[in-house]
């Protein structure tokens, strides 16, 4: 009785020897199937793997996508197609306990952030290394600080996720204005 439920089931999902001649409806089941084992070994790790993330979380993205789409098209078994996924959720999982835990090995699988910007200088070789162009910092320094003068930059990082994080100068407050109007005192500051 369960080996004639269990086959049903292939069958009903195209999953097996069934998938070489599986209909519309059962290819259509198979891909619920498959996308419903995707949510859940992706709910089960590491949630940041899909955010903004690190070519260390791109990887595991692209392979999980591959290793599930031959499950999709019925070119390898069901089973262990999802078992391979749950592996490499796992060690991905695991490479990320190693890497909060262990600052070299974070480093190794997600690389380290470039200096681009040292007090108002840009740093060239950080630039090299970075692939990062002169128009791409200007681009970076005009969408975080509404201005593209790297001389009024503190920092400037290449961050380990590729984005360009930009620490300005702090801006003290200065007065710009100071009047005396019938007898009433105005003082103006602008904060920046």
């Amino acid at each position: 009785m369960p080996g004639d439920l269990w086959e049903q089931f292939q069958a009903l999902f195209g999953l097996g020897a069934y998938a070489e001649n599986a209909g519309a409806v059962s290819i259509a089941l198979r891909v619920v199937l498959v996308y419903a084992a995707a949510l859940v070994l992706v709910r089960l790790g590491n949630k940041r793997f899909l955010s903004e993330a690190t070519a260390f979380d791109v990887i595991v993205a692209i392979m999980l996508g591959s290793i599930m789409s031959r499950a999709l098209d019925g070119s390898s078994p069901f089973g262990p197609t999802v078992l391979v996924a749950a592996v490499l959720i796992g060690l991905h999982w695991l490479f990320s306990v190693l890497a909060y835990h262990t600052s070299w090995f974070g480093t190794l699988v997600k690389g380290e952030p470039v200096l681009l910007i040292r007090d108002g200088e840009v740093q060239r070789p950080g630039m090299r290394r970075g692939s990062i162009t002169e128009a791409d910092l200007t681009q970076a320094l005009r969408l975080q600080t509404n201005q593209p003068d790297p001389a009024k930059v503190k920092r400037a990082y290449l961050e380990r996720n590729g984005q360009i994080s930009v620490v300005p100068y702090p801006q003290e407050p200065r007065v710009a204005t100071v009047a005396v109007e019938d007898g009433v005192q105005t003082v103006k500051i602008e904060l920046g």
